[in-house]
């Protein structure tokens, strides 16, 4: 498999696109892989580096790979259809069900961290985390939270629930698209 090397900032406006569609954020510690959809995120500069910042409900299970592990890879489908993966990923938990397995994905070793990238969502993003920073609930309006953090929504729920989030800013390493 190649790697045809991007540069994030060319890529910015495609990448922020795909976003608000929905890509995966994946995870690795010890032996467990995970993926997640995500729809809120950021690109930018911090330090003067490319980060990618994610956002993650405190009781998912990527968040707990993360804290174990410090890095992720963004999948973005970079045109492909994954409406199903998307579906799935952002559906079920990564405690319950492999979705590697149960979708077919294929893990490509990553270049620089241990994270893999995911053949079937091409361009990725390889990212390292500098800093995390939990949510405020304090500086959250009571409109937004009504909205967002239900108090009446169990944390397991997939979906908007009472889970704040934290903010992983995730230095971003290595960006391409994989080619057969």
């Amino acid at each position: 498999m190649n790697r045809k090397k991007i540069d994030v900032y060319d890529n910015l406006t495609g990448i922020v696109k795909e976003l608000k569609e929905g890509v995966l954020l994946t995870a690795k510690a010890d032996d467990q892989v995970n993926s997640m959809t995500i729809s809120w995120g950021m690109l930018g500069i911090e330090w003067g580096r490319p980060v990618f910042v994610t956002f993650l409900r405190e009781h998912r299970f990527t968040k707990e790979l993360i804290d174990k592990n410090g890095e992720f890879t963004v999948n973005i489908p970079y045109g492909q259809d994954a409406k199903d993966i998307l579906n799935f990923c952002g559906t079920k938990s990564g405690r319950d069900v492999d979705k590697f397995q149960e979708l077919g994905l294929t893990p490509v070793e990553a270049e620089k961290i241990s994270v893999p990238a995911i053949r079937e969502l091409p361009l990725t993003l390889e990212c390292k985390v500098v800093y995390k920073q939990e949510q405020d609930p304090d500086q959250i309006s009571e409109k937004r939270k009504k909205i967002f953090y239900p108090a009446d929504v169990d944390g397991s729920f997939h979906g908007a629930n009472r889970d704040y989030h934290t903010a992983y800013y995730g230095q971003i390493l290595s960006a391409y698209i994989l080619e057969d």
